[in-house]
Formats: C-alpha cells, structure tokens, sequence
C-alpha cells in the first residue's frame, strides 16, 4: 500500500501481507527503495559480480560480502510497542552431502519467514533466482501502488 505525504501524493509503500486472502500483517513502512536496490543487486550478484563470483552455482550467488548475513528484515510496532507482522530474509549456508563423488557441497539459500500479527509464521526457502523473482513481484507491485494502480485489479 503507498505511504502519502500532507497532500495526498504516494511517495513510498508499506507492505501488507496477506495469508490465504486474509490480512496477515503490516510491516516495512517506506522500504521501497531498499526492496529496489535489493533487486538490483540480487541480479548483479547472480551474474557474477562483486564477492558472489566465488560461488560456481549462480543459484548460490546472493549480495553481501559473508556467506550468511540478513538481507532485510522489516517489523511494524504500534506506538504502544504491539507487533503488527515481520518479514525478514537471512542467508544461511547449507551443506549438502554428495553421495556420488562422497564430499559434501555447500549451497547458500535465502530464508523468507513472514510473522503476522498473532505470531503465526511462514517460512521459505529460495535460491538466489527465486529470491530475484520475489522481490522483482514487489517491487513491480510498489510501482503499481506509487503510480496509483490498484494492484489487486492487474
């Protein structure tokens, strides 16, 4: 949903998550920009660039310089200190036995757990071009509310 400044005009967006068409939780207000920059470099990271070049699978490759890291965590809190809903994203790398050659491989994964309001969470677990598609679809859908579209009519 777009934040508007004294005026009416949107400037920013404040995420509202939704769980089976049922309000789930509101959480990071004016993270627009963040969520665009993050799409950018998730992308960039993908192609090899920066410190992502070291991970030979592009699925592994995400931005940050550590291999486990946060890469965004958004919460609301009422005046009075109340939780209204998190989302939050944190890298964490896995590793995975290969029973072929006998090593183990290490893969990084992105983990996007959302929490409502009632404290009821959700997690997935998504490779760098999942997490690409997922922050493009919000930021695509910010766009939407900033140009004063109605997203859920597209």
């Amino acid at each position: 949903m777009a934040c508007t400044d004294s005026v009416g005009a949107p400037y920013e967006i404040t995420l509202e998550l939704h769980r089976d068409g049922t309000p789930y939780g509101s959480v990071g207000e004016r993270c627009g920009h963040l969520l665009a920059r993050l799409a950018r470099g998730v992308d960039e990271a993908r192609q090899g660039r920066g410190a992502a070049r070291r991970w030979a699978d592009p699925d592994d490759r995400f931005p940050g310089e550590g291999p486990d890291g946060e890469l965004f965590s958004f919460r609301y809190l009422t005046r009075a200190g109340l939780g209204g809903g998190e989302l939050r994203c944190q890298l964490r790398t896995i590793p995975v036995w290969q029973p072929g050659p006998g090593e183990w491989r290490v893969t990084r994964r992105a983990f996007v757990e959302a929490w409502g309001a009632t404290g009821v969470g959700m997690r997935a677990v998504l490779t760098s071009a999942e997490l690409s598609v997922f922050v493009r679809e919000l930021v695509d859908e910010a766009e939407g509310c900033l140009k004063g579209r109605d997203s859920a009519e597209e």
